[in-house]
């Protein structure tokens, strides 16, 4: 009985590490068939190849080549979803967005929206505005809130009844739930400037106070 050389086949298939980083699936099909073909014209006619290692030797080729493909079809994939967020990401320039921050900023007796994130219902939520010396201008409850995220506005005005001086200034809320504290987080408006690439994936512009963030960091889009 006459069967393939398995030396050959070996180093086809690549069991030397040299082997199988320089040969593609498509290059190890066409060295077998070679093989093969020359192996079945010298073969004795007395002795025939086995059918069960033709057999194994071909899965073994046609695993590489499927190995290669679905590599190939991955990348693929990858490549289009990176080019969908990117397009997605560059449709947001322009637009206002709600990021995890406490930041409000008033001109010209406007302030910008802030907003809450619940992971479950909250009885009461109320909200406590702070100038830039941590001084305490503005208090006011919202009620209960459902579990989720929401958008807000400040009337910048202060607890007197004046207007806010223009600046910045620091929200914090609190929030419960069946009288036991919550974790809310806060969120700040700031406006996509721009779309850049980095190490960590796309990353929005949002100007140089509120620097940039992660597409995943956007929590509502106004």
């Amino acid at each position: 009985m006459s069967t393939i050389d398995t030396s050959v086949v070996n180093a086809l298939n690549g069991n030397a590490g040299t082997t199988q980083s320089k040969n593609t699936a498509e290059e190890l099909r066409e060295n077998f068939m070679t093989l093969l073909v020359t192996q079945l014209q010298n073969q004795d006619p007395l002795k025939p190849m086995e059918n069960a290692e033709l057999t194994s030797q071909l899965a073994q080729i046609n695993t590489l080549n499927g190995i290669e493909e679905l590599n190939t079809t991955l990348e693929s994939i990858t490549g289009q979803i990176d080019e969908s967020q990117a397009l997605q990401a560059a449709a947001l320039v322009g637009h206002g967005v709600l990021v995890p921050g406490n930041q409000v900023l008033v001109g010209n007796q406007t302030a910008t929206a802030f907003g809450i994130e619940l992971e479950q219902p909250a009885d009461q939520v109320s909200v406590t505005i702070t100038n830039s010396s941590g001084q305490v201008v503005r208090q006011f409850d919202l009620g209960g809130l459902d579990a989720g995220v929401q958008s807000f506005t400040w009337d910048a005005t202060l607890d007197d009844g004046s207007a806010a001086p223009d600046g910045s200034y620091t929200v914090s809320i609190e929030a419960s739930a069946d009288g036991k504290a919550l974790s809310p987080t806060t969120l700040n408006y700031a406006e996509v400037s721009g779309v850049t690439r980095s190490s960590e994936g796309l990353r929005l512009d949002l100007g140089a106070v509120q620097g940039s963030v992660a597409l995943a960091d956007i929590r509502q889009i106004l």
